[in-house]
Order: C-alpha cells, then structure tokens, then sequence
C-alpha cells in the first residue's frame, strides 16, 4: 500500500496525465495481487483507485488537459496497441549481410587505427584509447582523473583536424555501434512470425512525443548511409508494399504559426523552398542568386531558432566563427522580428506560471527557470522557446495516428498502421489499397490542424522502408 501511495505521490509531482498512473497502477496491481488478497483490502483499493481518479479528473479539468486526455492521449491507446501487435516484416538476409559488411568495414578501420598508433590495442576501451591519444601521441586534453582521461565525442570532435587517427576512431565507434545496436540487436529481436514488435510509449518523453523501446526504431540513424541500409530490412508483408507519409517542416511551420511572424508566414504561403526563401531574406540576395553555403546557413539558422540554438552551437554546426555565426542568428531575428518576440515572450510566460505548454494543452513543468546555476536557467529558457513547439508537433502526430487509424476501420481497408517515427507515418497496405490509402494520408494529416500556414504531408510507396523516402 505503501508503494501504491509513493507511486500516486509521484504522479501528483511529475504532472504526468492520469492514463500513465493507470498503467502504473496495473502493474502495481500484477506485483501485488497476492499481498492484496492476503490482506483483504482490494475492496479498500478499489475504492481508494476511485478517488484518486476523481482526484485526478478533476485536476485534468481544472489544468485545461480533460480534451487532450480523453480525445488524443485514450483513442491513442487502441492505435499504439494495434502497432504493437502488427509488428514490422524485416528481411533477416538483408540484416545478416549488413553485419558482414560492417565487420568488414570494421576491420579494415582497425588496421588503419593501430598503424596510425603504432601498436595494437582495444579501440572501445577509453582507458587504453585515453593512454594512446593523450599520452603516447600527445594530443590535447582535458583533466585527468582516476579513471583517465575523457575520450567521449565531443572531446574526440574538439581535436579532429589535429591526427588523422582521430576521425578514424569516431568512424569505428559509429560503425560499432550501429552494428551491435541496430543490425545485430534487430536480429534478436525479430519474433517467430519474423516481425519486430516495438513498444510504443505515449507517457515518457518531456514534450508528449512516442518512444519507442524493444527495440528503439526511433535511434536508427536518419542521415547516414549506413541507416539507409538498416531502412532496406524492413518490408512490406506479401502482396504489399508500405506507404510512408510525413510531414514537410512541421516544427517550423508551427513556429510561423506560433509567432505569427508576417515574414515567416508568407515565406511559406509563397510556396517557395523555405530555406531559399530565408537566405534571401535574410542575407538580402536575390532569389535566384542564393548559393548553396547561404542556403545551409539559412537552414541551420531555421531549426536551430527551434530548438533553442546558441551562436557557439550553430558555429559548430557550420564550422565557421562564432562571431559570424552569432551575426546569421541576429540578421535573421531581425528579419522575422515575430520571432524574436514569441522567444522572449514563451520565456517570460514560462517564469511567470512555471511551465511550458502546447497549442493543445500539454504542459512541461520548468523549475529550472527558477534555479540559481546559469547553466541550468538557460537550459529552461531554451526549454520554454522550443517545447511549445516540439510539443505541439508531436500532439499534432497523435491527432494524425489517432485518425488515420480511424479512417483505414472506417474504410473497412485491409491496411494497417504499423510505425510512426518523429514526423512519419508508416502504413503495411496491400498493393491494391495503396493508391487509396496514399491519398487518405496525404488528405487527412494535412487536415489535422487549422494553422496561420499551411500543414504538408508527402506520401511515397515502396518495398522496403528505404524506397518510401
């Protein structure tokens, strides 16, 4: 009973929505069944459960949740069961043969690694890659402590241009990684009827969005050759192909719409390439003069705004100065003044009421604006400037799976609903559903939300995973 009060106890503290407390509570109640029994209060507990949801509908109600409760977070149930249980094909030969390639790959990098270093040593070991880079190459480093000295990648990053074997050792951690993670890791956890089931998890992340767990398929590196290849294992089942949709710029269509930014809103109802658009803007070059370098500066200065970009991380993004990249990030909130003003606006309402929150309610409270450590006040005003976003994207996803589902039932389709990935939805249809089903996505995820911009999502068929993008 104790643990059930510590369990309601940290519900009360962490904000979290009453149908997280509900699966808390059945697991409590799987582990104690039997203590329950044995003392004869799972009378008292079912009364005492009652109340406590009472309790908690009300502070739904009076914390303007009750709508995302019940309308997104509860029809989002059945959805995320559905997913579970449907699984995703994966084709173990193409898995098999990747894990060839990359040991491969592996092999050939250890051998350039122990030349570079001149004796042969355990690369995955900090202790003996710290001894080798630091001590017997002499590269620069941080302080040394007891269990030697740091080789995690941001250190490994700061000193890239200073050995070649630096760049090599980052190659062979992601390739190890990927390997053990993804392709080893998929093959153990493909299931008799060769489908991966994926836990799909609505009540964990900080901004609402689902995880997935058992494994991770949201980990799966997205802009690498190597995930692309990862993407090829996972087919359509017999007789059909997937049909992936997403959404174009979400978060920064959300940040138009938030801002109500006239120049960022019209940058996107002009129709034109978002980036283009801003380095234009932005760098006051005509249109059709925008070279390749300002556009990825525009680009960078356009997620990174989102997410709360700093002049010295956006200067390690380009790799330029921080002083000129200090300069991208001013011109450009001088450009969209909307922005600048939404940023300051999202933070000073977050230390006034203590938390962040979605265009659909979801709240995340912020006591780290209220701390004495610098660095842990900037991390919630960066909070407090991209969470609303981020958060409101990923209600704006819920929304689209909840219905998409929904209409695929309503339609009596044999297509199933099978992952959603960031801002993706992934659909298992048989080949002559899939016309159909293509548009249906592309017709009701655009319709999920009534923005100051347009929403847009692109749908593609394939095979695989891979071939829908």
């Amino acid at each position: 009973w104790s643990t059930l009060t510590s369990a309601m106890k940290e519900f009360n503290e962490q904000n979290y929505l009453s149908m997280q407390t509900v699966q808390d509570l059945t697991g409590l109640e799987d582990k104690y069944t039997s203590l329950l029994k044995k003392n004869d209060v799972t009378g008292k507990l079912e009364i005492q459960t009652s109340k406590f949801q009472d309790l908690m509908e009300a502070e739904l109600k009076e914390k303007g949740m009750e709508k995302l409760y019940a309308h997104m977070e509860m029809p989002l149930m059945e959805v995320l069961f559905s997913m579970e249980q449907e699984g995703f094909a994966l084709d173990g030969n193409v898995l098999k043969a990747l894990h060839c390639d990359f040991s491969a790959q592996q092999k050939e990098l250890e051998e350039k690694i122990y030349a570079l270093a001149g004796e042969r040593f355990n690369i995955l070991s900090p202790k003996q890659l710290g001894g080798i880079l630091f001590d017997k190459l002499g590269l620069p480093h941080g302080k040394k402590t007891k269990s030697g000295y740091s080789t995690d990648s941001d250190t490994l990053e700061a000193i890239a241009d200073r050995h070649p074997i630096v760049p090599l050792i980052g190659e062979y951690r992601f390739l190890s990684k990927v390997d053990a993670t993804f392709v080893e890791g998929l093959l153990k956890a493909t299931g008799a009827d060769g489908r991966v089931h994926s836990s799909f998890n609505q009540c964990v992340t900080a901004t609402g969005r689902i995880s997935s767990t058992e494994p991770n398929l949201q980990n799966i590196p997205v802009r690498t050759p190597q995930g692309a290849q990862i993407r090829k294992a996972f087919v359509a089942s017999p007789g059909h192909v997937l049909v992936g949709a997403d959404y174009s710029q979400i978060e920064l269509r959300l940040l138009a719409h938030m801002s109500g930014d006239p120049g960022l809103i019209n940058a996107f109802n002009s129709g034109e390439d978002i980036h283009r658009h801003t380095a234009s803007e932005v760098f006051h070059t005509p249109l059709e003069l925008v070279t390749r370098e300002q556009r990825s500066a525009a680009k960078a200065v356009n997620f990174g705004i989102v997410y709360g970009i700093s002049d010295f991380g956006l200067a390690r993004n380009l790799n330029i100065p921080v002083k000129v990249a200090g300069s991208y990030i001013n011109m450009y909130l001088d450009r969209y003044p909307g922005v600048r003003a939404y940023m300051k606006e999202s933070v000073e309402k977050a230390k006034s009421c203590g938390y962040a929150q979605t265009l659909y309610g979801r709240r995340r409270p912020l006591p780290e604006l209220k701390s004495s450590n610098y660095n842990t006040r900037n991390f919630g005003e960066r909070v407090a400037m991209n969470m609303p976003i981020q958060g409101s994207a990923a209600d704006i996803i819920k929304i689209a799976m909840v219905r998409v589902y929904a209409a695929l039932k309503e339609k009596g389709l044999a297509a199933r609903l099978i992952l959603q990935i960031h801002d993706e939805l992934l659909v298992d249809a048989p080949l002559e559903e899939a016309e159909m089903v293509k548009h249906m996505m592309e017709d009701t995820m655009e319709h999920v939300a009534e923005l100051k911009v347009k929403l847009i999502a692109q749908a593609s068929c394939g095979s695989s995973w891979y071939d829908t993008k």
